[in-house]
């Protein structure tokens, strides 16, 4: 590719991968229609550089599209070079990264361009579930190409990139909404992880991948852990707002790395190394001066953690959850779809293998089930000392049960009696639960699960 075509995708790779690490794959393909005299026009690498290098030492599959020529469209060329790179990281099992940037099918050749845009979006499902994806819109992605993010395990944006199956205008009755902004993709759509400038971005990208094993084999991602075992962990135990905080300061050097933090703020999902070990980590987030955060499960978080939990589970990643639940909500709007989506994260919590631990904060209703407990799969359940559970706070229940709160609380609510009757495998003092969940990870590190076959799960 010239000087001057190659600068956008060129650049952006570098920005992306180790320095001097890239090496450019099907640099001389081009594009083989000739229709409407498009043979004269020259297509250097057929608008996507592809190839492979390294991120902080770790292979890493690339592909990144040139919007200078022709817009960076899809044509059976530039598909083909894009299948290859998955092949090639399939064979070797390391992720695959795009760096998206297209106008969407190459018009100009019609059912061939239709075509490799299918061969692409089926070779990313084949995919899913055996190597990490990583996608990154820098300018448009619209059409069936936007499927492609959606196929992805983890999709960035720039802040002036347009992500949209129908363009906006196309949309009946859309006056006001950008439906193919950053705002409404990440918040209303759910589909989009982070956003940025383009350096913002492709770092991300960069701190993302280390944390993540190459392929479904590597038995997760286990890397030399450089703090302190024993460090006292500065958390308010119970009284906790955001789990996102609790997250950051368990995690090896402090670092939470959260995804899709914009969608359902109520979930708070991420990665967290624990004695070097990669730990998926999500939990509800209740800062009481959020009306939206009161506690309680909705449907789109339900959702948001268990598309969590299966990634984690394909790529053997231990599961850590906090568990601070006063029940779910209660409007019109989350009930129609409630009981859809606790069925959905049951079926990814309890059918997943990998080592669960949860810490309990305060546990309500059937609601705290849905957060880790040894009847659906948990395998060590910790609780701070000064935690709270019950069917329902003591209050409440009493006046149903016709007893008084003191008798409910003594003989059938609180953490107490839970741990009596082996809900609760320890308690545990706020500043010590770092060194606690090391060792329970650790301990569960070998943990093998022999399943019944099936298929899948049918809802």
């Amino acid at each position: 590719m010239s000087e001057e075509k190659a600068l956008t995708a060129a650049s952006r790779i570098q920005g992306l991968v180790d320095e001097n690490s890239f090496v450019e794959l099907g640099a001389s393909v081009t594009a083989r229609n000739t229709d409407f005299n498009t043979g004269a026009e020259e297509t250097p690498s057929d608008g996507v550089v592809t190839g492979h290098g390294t991120i902080d030492g770790n292979l890493v599959f690339v592909f990144a599209q040139e919007p200078s020529v022709l817009g960076g469209s899809i044509g059976e060329m530039h598909a083909k070079k894009i299948l290859r790179i998955y092949e090639q990281a399939l064979a070797v099992g390391a992720p695959v990264i795009g760096l998206l940037d297209s106008t969407g099918i190459r018009l100009l050749e019609s059912y061939d361009a239709i075509e490799a845009l299918g061969s692409v979006l089926a070779k990313a499902s084949e995919a899913s579930g055996v190597i990490p994806q990583i996608m990154a819109v820098f300018g448009n992605c619209g059409g069936g190409l936007s499927a492609l993010l959606s196929l992805a395990d983890f999709t960035y944006m720039t802040d002036d990139a347009k992500v949209y199956f129908n363009s906006p205008s196309a949309i009946t009755g859309n006056k006001d909404t950008d439906t193919s902004s950053y705002e409404f993709r990440s918040t209303k759509a759910g589909g989009v992880d982070g956003t940025g400038s383009e350096a913002d971005v492709l770092g991300a990208i960069r701190t993302l991948v280390p944390v993540l094993p190459g392929s479904n084999i590597e038995e997760g991602c286990v890397d030399d852990c450089t703090d302190d075992l024993n460090r006292a962990a500065d958390i308010a135990g119970a009284a906790y707002e955001n789990a996102a905080d609790v997250f950051t300061e368990i995690s090896d050097n402090k670092q939470f790395i959260a995804v899709k933090a914009a969608y359902a703020p109520c979930m708070a999902c991420g990665f967290i190394k624990l004695d070097g070990i990669t730990v998926g980590a999500f939990g509800n987030n209740v800062k009481k001066d959020d009306d939206k955060l009161d506690g309680r499960l909705c449907p789109m978080g339900l959702k948001k953690a268990a598309d969590f939990v299966k990634f984690c589970d394909a790529f053997d990643i231990p599961l850590l959850s906090l568990v601070n639940v006063e029940g779910f909500k209660t409007t019109i709007h989350a009930e129609a779809s409630m009981a859809s989506a606790a069925a959905e994260f049951i079926n990814a919590y309890s059918g997943a293998s990998v080592p669960k631990v949860s810490v309990i904060a305060k546990a309500y209703t059937s609601a705290a089930l849905l957060m880790g407990t040894h009847s659906t799969g948990a395998d060590i359940v910790y609780a701070f000392t000064d935690a709270d559970m019950g069917t329902l706070p003591a209050d409440q229940a009493s006046k149903i049960a016709g007893i008084s709160a003191a008798d409910y609380q003594a003989k059938l609510g609180g953490a107490d009696n839970a741990a009596r009757r082996g809900y609760v495998d320890r308690f545990v003092n706020a500043a010590d639960i770092r060194k606690y969940l090391i060792d329970a990870f650790e301990v569960l590190f070998t943990k093998k699960v022999d399943e019944a076959y099936r298929k899948h799960v049918t809802k």
